[in-house]
């Protein structure tokens, strides 16, 4: 009969979804009456403890679901070997206040200089802030579209990317679209203009950027979409696999 209260406790916190109280209750509450504090000061630690393993939890889940290649911070990013780079800039950027303004962001610069480590940075705090980020390459998002066309799910998959508060594209101009894929593009970043954010790394300059989509015209609509709201990257300078090569 003494056993009955915890299986039935027990019980119910699993049922609440609330494996951290269930985990801690009973350590805490040992913990508690050993210095004194009243079943107020109980439940409050016992509450903080599931608020922030439940934040934990659902940091991994987001950052899970934005399929980054790998998990890289800001603070792991060598900014005094790109001098290029605005510093002060992308460390404003992590803050995300340009994703609740539905701005995008821009990196640009020869390979080998980071980018796409700082745009994993900025998509890893977009996540730690609570939001919805996606990544993927230039060459992956269109094989995709282009396959959820064949298929017929093409609108199902753009209302999903839509649904993002962050959209990471990496390495745009490293390999030229066909024209149904550079088209395909220009309508999913169409359908983000305003209602979602954007962040583009590319190897190439803006006035190349026609090689890739193919038409100066479609190049011309996309550019003025994708810079009405934009804080472009500098990131000019040598490779830091070129230089670690050497070294």
């Amino acid at each position: 009969m003494t056993e009955a209260p915890q299986i039935l406790l027990n019980h119910q916190l699993k049922k609440l979804k609330l494996p951290t109280i269930l985990r801690e209750y009973d350590k805490q509450a040992r913990l508690c009456a050993a210095e004194g504090r009243d079943h107020v000061q109980f439940l409050v630690r016992l509450i903080e403890l599931e608020l922030i393993d439940r934040e934990r939890r659902m940091i991994e889940r987001r950052i899970k679901a934005a399929k980054f290649p790998a998990t890289k911070s800001l603070d792991s990013f060598d900014f005094a070997a790109i001098p290029s780079l605005n510093k002060m800039q992308v460390l404003e950027l992590a803050r995300c206040e340009w994703i609740d303004r539905c701005e995008n962001v821009i990196a640009l610069g020869p390979s080998g200089t980071g980018k796409t480590h700082v745009a994993l940075g900025l998509g890893l705090a977009a996540c730690q802030k609570g939001m919805a980020v996606r990544f993927t390459t230039a060459a992956a998002i269109v094989h995709e579209l282009m396959e959820a066309r064949d298929e017929r799910q093409l609108l199902r998959l753009q209302k999903q990317l839509v649904k993002q508060k962050l959209l990471i594209i990496d390495e745009l101009g490293f390999v030229p679209l066909s024209k149904t894929g550079a088209e395909l593009l220009f309508e999913l970043i169409s359908q983000r203009y305003e209602r979602g954010s954007i962040l583009i790394t590319s190897n190439l300059p803006f006035d190349e950027w026609t090689e890739t989509f193919g038409s100066e015209r479609l190049t011309g609509a996309l550019l003025d979409r994708l810079t009405h709201h934009v804080s472009i990257l500098e990131m000019n300078g040598d490779s830091f696999r070129l230089a670690q090569s050497k070294a």
